[in-house]
């Protein structure tokens, strides 16, 4: 049988594979947003199995392997290793025009040299030849990154971590890939969880800072945004359920924040305010320190209440929203523009029938002197899929600027999800092609090469300031 994963794979006409072999292949990767661990980097320790390595905490084959009927006890629940990865190649085949198929497969070629379709017939063979090259010092997490041609990856973290592991990276000659922190405030925008107090009296301890009214608030994020620019951090992310804007007063912020800490009832205008001023807070410090503020739009989160109960949150139950975006994303924006607050923003949209509300609203206020600053995000989750990414290219290039684009990243915890990246520019090289075949673009080999080289590299690198 030829190989599945051939050095043309998805690559449609001969300029397609011109850009992407000549100008985009080996380009180094600038991975902005991930969910990797600085100390699983920091220590270096190898990983016992591929099952470790490649179905831990991934969502995505969780909710594949419950769509093919299989048990939990194989997915989340106390089966052996082996016994997890047999249960996943028995459905790989069943992926299928799937992208779970084209990275499973992506995957085991790149870092293992497995050319092999997974399944049923093979899985023991493919486990144990994994597993043994898992030994060598080649498949160590800092080898796994340096492999990939990676040059920054961005963490995400929340205000508790301590960031020592990045900070020691950092001083750390002999790993040349950057790995910046990035914060995640959403547990202290909260303020309706019932863990919210908790989590206050933690960050209180953390940060030496008693929290009793709206400017010791303000304070304590004073001192998290400082830790984190301490340890390098150029980015912060707002994971928003629901994107909601509401005028408020430092009074009404001081009054809301009280009523909590005495854990009096809040109304819904309570919220709202609180997650607005607290928002547009936040903001302005990502604007003194020249930060880019990213905000996750349109996930509608643990949708399954039984399972939420037996496993936790954020276990694969989660779905694509459809509430309104266009008034309160463009108030907020207006508001944080008319203080001189709004930071560089990129907005990740979940709802792909709302790329072109969240377009024409960051059109409204882009200004320089950064291009492109303020950016319409990759296909995110669901979304980063062929149609997912090509639907995001042309949208982007038909409501705003594709040359602005500061390209992709993997949003994964995985060591082994950079083939990603390669992924991307394999669909971004047969999207380009298609346009000059059509002659919607010229065929200019210059200004094609600067416009794949620039999405690939060049303009995340120029935008983070890297």
């Amino acid at each position: 049988m030829m190989s599945f994963i051939d050095e043309d794979f998805l690559l449609q006409s001969s300029y397609a594979r011109h850009l992407y072999h000549n100008y985009m292949k080996d380009l180094p990767i600038i991975d902005y947003h991930c969910h990797l661990s600085a100390e699983t980097i920091f220590h270096n320790r190898p990983f016992r199995t591929i099952t470790e390595l490649w179905l831990a905490d991934d969502h995505y084959k969780w909710r594949a392997l419950r769509a093919m009927g299989i048990d939990e006890y194989y997915i989340t629940g106390e089966a052996s290793d082996e016994e997890k990865f047999k249960a996943w190649a028995s459905i790989v085949p069943k992926t299928v025009a799937n992208p779970l198929h084209h990275w499973t497969h992506l995957e085991l070629k790149r870092y293992f040299g497995i050319d092999q379709l997974l399944g049923p017939s093979n899985w023991e063979a493919v486990y144990q030849q994994c597993n043994e090259k898992l030994a060598s010092k080649d498949f160590l997490p800092r080898a796994l990154i340096e492999r990939s041609n990676v040059y920054m990856i961005g963490t995400t973290d929340d205000p508790i971590d301590s960031l020592v592991f990045h900070e020691k990276l950092r001083a750390d000659v002999t790993f040349k890939p950057q790995v910046l922190p990035t914060l995640r405030p959403d547990r202290l925008i909260d303020i309706q969880a019932q863990q919210f107090l908790e989590y206050l009296t933690t960050l209180e301890e953390r940060f030496a800072i008693k929290v009793q009214q709206i400017t010791h608030l303000f304070e304590l994020l004073d001192r998290i945004v400082e830790r984190f620019s301490e340890a390098g951090a150029k980015l912060a992310d707002h994971g928003i359920s629901v994107l909601r804007y509401h005028d408020y007063t430092p009074f009404d912020l001081d009054r809301i924040i009280k009523k909590r800490l005495n854990d009096e009832t809040l109304t819904q205008v309570d919220v709202n305010k609180y997650q607005t001023g607290v928002l547009h807070y936040l903001a302005k410090q990502y604007t003194k320190k020249n930060w880019t503020m990213q905000l996750h739009v349109g996930a509608l989160r643990n949708n399954h209440r039984k399972m939420l109960h037996q496993l936790g949150t954020d276990r694969g139950f989660d779905a694509i929203d459809d509430r309104p975006l266009a008034q309160p994303l463009n108030q907020h924006f207006s508001k944080l523009a008319e203080n001189n607050a709004l930071p560089q923003t990129i907005v990740y949209n979940l709802n792909p029938t709302q790329n072109e509300v969240v377009l024409t609203a960051l059109g409204n206020f882009q200004s320089g002197p950064t291009m492109g600053r303020m950016q319409f995000g990759s296909g995110w989750w669901f979304n980063d899929q062929k149609r997912g990414m090509e639907r995001q290219l042309n949208d982007l290039a038909h409501y705003g600027f594709l040359a602005t684009f500061i390209g992709m990243l993997t949003d994964s915890r995985s060591f082994v999800s950079y083939p990603r990246h390669e992924y991307f520019r394999r669909i971004l090289a047969n999207v380009i092609a298609e346009w000059v075949n059509e002659g919607i673009i010229p065929t200019d080999e210059r200004l094609l090469k600067e416009l794949v080289e620039a999405i690939c590299f060049h303009n995340a690198k120029q935008y983070l300031q890297l």
